[in-house]
């Protein structure tokens, strides 16, 4: 399995690129880092040429230079998951915390999180909340091997949500945190770390 050169973070709706720092600077992983934040969502500067979900998917194809982890957080997830589909060839490593978008997760339990988020976040654009996009049919494709992080206190993205995921995903394993809510990846930072280093060596 080819060793990542560079690690790639993609934060959910709140967009900023800080969101992954506490993971990032704890990690032992000898790759590089690059933390991308959506423009205009949160404190992220505005870019008026990203007016689109696939504009953000193309950005983080546009990071992928050379062979490649992708970590992500929530509806970060759902964009790793179309970049890992369009370069198959580069993404040599998954991370999905508390995926929430990207598959069908009705009937999986999983709480509205728009409607509130969308209150308290006036500048997220409405392109982007009401993205709903079902890729099961194309997740088979992907042989990165993939690390699912959960936690059994999120009602945003609960369990059930990464196990509907594990079983379309070939090379999937996930790990259940005690009491993990939805921001699990950024107030659990060092457990997380340790998780995912241990992922990019096994993989190795």
């Amino acid at each position: 399995m080819t060793t990542p050169t560079k690690l790639i973070f993609l934060p959910g709706a709140g967009g900023s690129a800080g969101f992954w720092e506490p993971v990032s600077e704890l990690l032992l992983h000898p790759a590089s880092r690059t933390l991308l934040g959506w423009p205009g969502f949160g404190p992220e500067p505005v870019d008026r040429l990203v007016t689109s979900v696939d504009d953000l998917v193309n950005m983080v194809v546009s990071e992928l230079d050379q062979p490649s982890a992708l970590i992500a957080q929530s509806m970060g997830g759902a964009i790793a998951l179309q970049a890992a589909l369009r370069r198959l060839d580069r993404v040599t490593h998954l991370v999905l915390a508390v995926t929430s978008g990207g598959i069908d997760i009705s009937g999986l339990g999983a709480e509205d999180w728009r409607p509130a988020f969308q209150k308290s976040n006036p500048s997220v654009p409405r392109w982007f909340i009401d993205y709903k996009l079902d890729l099961s049919s194309s997740l088979g494709l992907i042989r990165a091997p993939t690390l699912l992080l959960w936690g059994d206190a999120d009602p945003i993205s609960p369990v059930a949500v990464g196990e509907r995921l594990g079983t379309l995903l070939p090379h999937a394993r996930m790990h259940v945190f005690a009491g993990g809510q939805h921001d699990l990846a950024n107030t659990l930072a060092h457990d997380v770390a340790s998780q995912i280093d241990a992922h990019l060596s096994d993989a190795d």
